[in-house]
């Protein structure tokens, strides 16, 4: 059966706490124990001593063994858990009062009864006669005569087998009963407690688990961001599932709405190509028929009415090659395969040499050009390939949708920053464009009233414009027609501006 992450953290916070309160139980009982021990060697330290100064234990040099026989049946008698034992000088046990089988050593190591004797800290363990391993505590005392080393001495078991006896039937009973129920009353409530401690901490883990189950990455709409449903106290940067719940509301937020923007686009590039396919399907199906026509008639036309069928499909054909050439060049731009090769260059004779090219252009449509020139302008610093197109493509959409008796004016001005850039603005007097319309101007290519007014020239625009670090804006006017401005960074100080050889008028 497999487990969640929750689950398996329980576990191991169980297994610990079941871990930790059996080893507390055995640190207490054996912490108990010896805190026992100390009492009793503690209290009978003097016990040895008090025997050994009986004169009837031993003579000048040796141990009188029915004496010692007869005194240790009285001590048995008035204590039952001691048993006495007299050592000669290397340990050997020389008297005592065992029953027969009782005894598992005839030697007693002298190392802690020296320690005894020296007055170091209790308890200190030494060898029990009626046991191969065991270690009790106990006490002892030297046999010498005056002014002699000891040949002997008294060792005294404090805890004996009787004692052994009554404290193993009361670990089977009360005592073992008393720290069983302790210990399954202390894991009980550790286990509530862990259970609580676990319900908090990972609650902000299963929310982020939650959310991560419902994402959804194609950017569905949501009544709010993920990021602004979290809770005001996830501010706190120490708390690292904190951290991690805000990380990724923030990146979910993110790929939703890269996935929306993406979907967005995809509905712009089909309309599009949409507008574009219907751009080039009317010159095209003007072009075969005005050859077609040709081709069938070709004996039987004029040479004045061939001769308008060719000018005619000679227009569409020129149309048709423009739009293939602004699709090129627009793909280029998006797909970065073109970069902005900057110099410095005066924009007023760029200006000049843009008007001239559209002189005839607007004398034949009844329209009148105008140049609005601030004084001492710096030069930009931009590409002047770029910059010219960016003027071609305003000024020939304004032309083409300004009425007669209009006015296509360019404005050059300081920018916000006096000195930093060159505000260029470019405004005619044509039907303007519907607010409808406004908010995909720069987006793709619309139509309006049977005319284009936002198109591929626009887009080429702005292109071209962001890959200068600039925008192009539509301006919002109370007059008529449609009003177009974008900055350009100044490049040198400023220099003498030579009225364009155009008309209009000259600030």
């Amino acid at each position: 059966m497999k487990l969640t992450l929750s689950q398996r953290l329980f576990a191991v916070f169980c297994v610990l706490l079941l871990a930790c309160c059996g080893a507390s139980a055995w640190l207490q009982i054996r912490a108990s124990d010896l805190r026992e021990k100390e009492v009793i060697q503690s209290l009978s330290r003097g016990l040895a001593a008090h025997i050994a100064r009986d004169g009837a234990l031993a003579d000048a040099k040796d141990i009188d063994a029915p004496a010692v026989r007869r005194l240790f049946n009285q001590l048995m008698v008035v204590n039952p858990s001691v048993e006495v034992y007299l050592l000669d000088s290397a340990g050997h046990i020389r008297a005592d009062d065992a029953p027969p089988g009782h005894l598992k050593r005839d030697r007693v190591d002298l190392a802690p009864i020296g320690k005894f004797l020296d007055g170091e800290p209790l308890p200190i363990l030494g060898d029990d006669p009626r046991s191969g391993d065991k270690r009790k505590v106990f006490s002892a005392a030297p046999l010498a005569a005056p002014g002699m080393p000891p040949f002997g001495y008294v060792y005294v078991v404090l805890l004996g087998e009787e004692h052994d006896a009554l404290a193993a039937k009361a670990s089977a009973s009360a005592v073992l009963r008393t720290t069983l129920a302790s210990m399954g009353l202390v894991t009980l409530l550790g286990l509530v407690a862990g259970v609580v401690a676990f319900g908090l901490v990972t609650r902000p883990l299963r929310r982020l688990t939650e959310a991560m189950r419902n994402f959804d990455a194609r950017g569905a709409p949501a009544e709010k961001p993920l990021s602004a449903m979290l809770p005001a106290d996830k501010a706190d940067e120490r708390d690292e599932i904190a951290v991690l719940e805000r990380t990724f509301a923030q990146m979910a937020d993110r790929i939703a709405e890269q996935w929306r923007e993406l979907g967005r686009q995809d509905r712009e590039r089909r309309e599009m190509v949409a507008n574009i396919s219907h751009d080039l399907r009317t010159p095209l199906s003007s072009l075969h028929g005005y050859l077609e026509t040709l081709s069938l008639k070709s004996d039987t036309l004029a040479d004045a009415e061939r001769r308008r069928y060719l000018s005619i499909a000679l227009a569409q054909s020129a149309k048709v090659g423009h739009l293939a050439q602004s699709l090129f060049e627009l793909a280029k731009l998006e797909h970065g395969m073109v970069a902005p090769e900057a110099e410095p260059f005066s924009l007023v004779d760029l200006l000049q040499d843009v008007f001239e090219k559209f002189e005839l252009s607007a004398q034949s449509r009844g329209v009148r050009l105008d140049a609005q020139i601030a004084p001492r302008l710096p030069n930009v610093m931009a590409d002047l390939g770029m910059i010219e197109r960016v003027l071609t493509n305003l000024l020939d959409n304004a032309i083409r949708h300004t009425p007669a008796q209009g006015t296509v004016s360019v404005s050059l001005a300081h920018g916000r920053n006096h000195g930093e850039s060159v505000a260029v603005t470019v405004r005619d007097t044509g039907s303007g464009i519907p607010p409808a319309m406004r908010d995909a101007l720069f987006q793709r290519p619309f139509a309006s009233g049977g005319a284009h007014r936002g198109g591929l020239g626009l887009l080429i625009v702005q292109r071209m414009l962001q890959l200068h670090g600039s925008q192009i804006r539509l301006i919002d006017t109370t007059e008529t027609g449609t009003a177009f401005e974008f900055d350009l960074p100044a490049a040198t100080a400023p220099t003498g501006n030579g009225a364009p050889r155009i008309s209009g008028r000259h600030e």
